[in-house]
């Protein structure tokens, strides 16, 4: 085996044919071209595999895995953090497109700020052609060395997919997996950030494709947790909700806090409980 790349990219797919290629051009395009690109292929019925096997044929830097079963969006995306090399890790979708300079950016914002955990680069919404949309405004505190303040904003704010920025591995192994109750990618980035701060490359580099296939854009909160795991299917809107809270308590309890970090993100909690996720959820009036 080669040495290990600095960055480890993981491509979780299943029936991506109409935009893999794409999303793999704009990687492959890349100026920084210390990585791999693992794709991991949730044994897709479409014609994902052969355009996977095309590319790994021509490129020795992506390596292509095909799960014998669909184990779920949320632990594939796990698979690939396990399987990777490389100090550094980014999630890429198959259906978005990157900017040639984003690696590179994200990884020199990295080696500038050790005490961050994440870098991503500004972000804009595209339509099913790659034409944008529009720009997102980030205006979330991520870099604040306050840990309840990064908290905060990730909980009552709308934010930028920093879920796909490029992330300290060894951070990611350290936190709970990617789950698949409601919103778990949103308290996933929620526990990343108790445990540093994020960097914001000031540049439009990262393109989300907006489209009615988009995992997130299925429908009910149990079709959504569905897509994310198997065995989801038929579990209750209560439990999907409740899980996503109690998972923002275990995070915050295992967080690498001061007492009084600590104290302020329950208090961060303690607010939000307040109403918002039990109404929105239609739990209470």
């Amino acid at each position: 085996m080669t040495s290990a790349p600095r960055l480890s990219i993981g491509l979780p797919v299943f029936n991506g044919e109409n935009y893999l290629a794409e999303a793999i051009d704009t990687l492959l395009a890349q100026t920084w071209t210390d990585y791999e690109l693992i794709i991991s292929d949730n044994a897709s019925t479409d014609g994902t595999r052969e355009i996977c096997e095309k590319y790994a044929a021509k490129d020795e830097r992506i390596r292509y895995v095909r799960q014998p079963r669909n184990i779920g969006a949320a632990p594939n995306h796990n698979f690939l953090v396990q399987a990777a090399r490389g100090e550094l890790f980014k999630w890429a979708a198959h259906d978005d497109l990157f900017a040639p300079g984003l690696l590179a950016a994200c990884v020199q914002a990295l080696d500038e700020h050790p005490e961050a955990v994440l870098a991503h680069s500004y972000m804009a919404i595209v339509d099913e052609q790659g034409e944008i949309l529009e720009n997102y405004d980030y205006q979330l505190r991520t870099d604040s060395p306050d840990p309840a303040v990064r908290f905060r904003d990730l909980v009552f704010r709308e934010g930028g997919d920093d879920f796909y920025g490029v992330i300290r591995t060894a951070v990611l192994r350290r936190i709970a997996p990617h789950d698949s109750y409601h919103n778990a990618g949103r308290k996933f980035v929620g526990e990343l950030s108790l445990h540093g701060t994020f960097v914001q490359v000031p540049e439009v580099m990262f393109f989300r494709r907006e489209h009615p296939g988009r995992g997130d854009n299925l429908g009910t909160v149990q079709k959504v947790c569905t897509n994310l795991d198997p065995r989801r299917a038929g579990q209750s809107k209560a439990r999907l909700f409740g899980e996503y809270l109690a998972g923002y308590v275990s995070a915050i309890r295992q967080a690498p806090l001061t007492a009084t970090e600590r104290r302020n993100c329950y208090a961060v909690m303690a607010e939000w409980f307040g109403g918002k996720p039990l109404r929105k959820a239609g739990l209470i009036a």
